[in-house]
């Protein structure tokens, strides 16, 4: 006997403010190597997918969000 299995789609609404706001916190209770290491990955994946490759020189520029 062969049993089906099925998925459930789930789906929470979240106002994209308190989406952001969390997205803040998180990253702000990590340590500060782990946050700038992370936006070096996305910096460098970002470059490579819009130019193909990852420039030479990048302005070293970093703003901080007010929540």
């Amino acid at each position: 006997m062969k049993h089906e299995r099925k998925i459930v789609m789930v789906v929470n609404q979240v106002k994209m403010e308190d989406e952001d706001r969390l997205d803040v916190l998180f990253w702000l209770s990590r340590p500060v190597s782990e946050r700038l290491s992370e936006v070096s990955r996305l910096r460098k994946n970002y470059f490579t997918w819009s130019d193909g490759e990852f420039p030479e020189k990048i302005e070293k520029v970093v703003h901080q969000r007010k929540l």
